[in-house]
């Protein structure tokens, strides 16, 4: 119970490290949300073309902003840990690896959940999307997209953050597995789109949990080895 207690303890002081740190200075939000945002309104020009189709352009809109602004924040995120040998600091630290997988997972999912926040009402508004009406089945796929999203990207930023080309590097691996996250979410979201309840959500809910769990289990596994090796 006291090694649980303390694993808690130990990932909850990483994640305050890095919101503190973002309270500070907010370059991963206010990059990340920019770049969202952009993502959208270029989208928004480009494939516009009636309330009909626009609607079914949204979700995969909305979801292709927050990957690739996933990719800002993760990387931004890693290269903290990177400058001034801070990542040394913290493997000296009497502090177990997996707690500081958790830790890491868990602020940049508050990055991506804030990215969500900005560039969800904004794509709503571009592509007249009644966001009272499907808001709460997109609040249910973004607390079930976000977990592997982070999970993936922390397990592989920190693969990466020895490389000198670590943000391509990051972004070659990071898509591919992320696929199935994306595919249920934009799935999922065409479908709230259309009008389906959200019993009818489940399926896609399922798909996007099962992956966050286990890339949340195997992170935890295979961290200490991709840190240390």
């Amino acid at each position: 119970m006291k090694q649980v207690e303390r694993f808690f303890r130990q990932a909850a002081t990483i994640a305050g490290k890095d919101l503190a740190i973002e309270l500070a200075t907010g370059e991963i939000v206010t990059t990340s949300g920019f770049f969202a945002v952009l993502v959208a309104v270029i989208a928004s020009l480009a494939f516009h073309v009636g309330i009909t189709s626009a609607q079914g352009v949204a979700p995969g809109v909305i979801w292709v902003a927050v990957a690739f602004a996933s990719v800002l924040a993760i990387g931004r995120s890693w290269q903290r840990e990177r400058e001034d040998g801070a990542l040394l600091g913290l493997l000296v630290l009497p502090l177990s690896r997996a707690a500081l997988f958790a830790g890491k997972a868990l602020s940049i999912a508050i990055f991506v959940w804030i990215v969500e926040i900005i560039v969800v009402p904004v794509t709503a508004l571009l592509f007249a999307v009644d966001l009272l009406e499907v808001g709460p089945g997109l609040l249910l796929i973004s607390l079930a997209a976000t977990p592997g999203i982070a999970a993936v990207g922390t397990l592989f930023g920190a693969m990466t953050v020895r490389t000198r080309a670590r943000d391509l590097v990051l972004a070659s691996v990071f898509f591919p597995l992320l696929a199935p996250t994306l595919l249920a979410a934009v799935a999922g979201t065409r479908e709230l789109f259309g009008g389906a309840p959200l019993d009818e959500l489940f399926d896609y809910v399922a798909i996007m949990g099962v992956f966050g769990v286990v890339f949340t289990a195997g992170g935890i596994g295979m961290f200490e080895t991709l840190i240390d090796g």
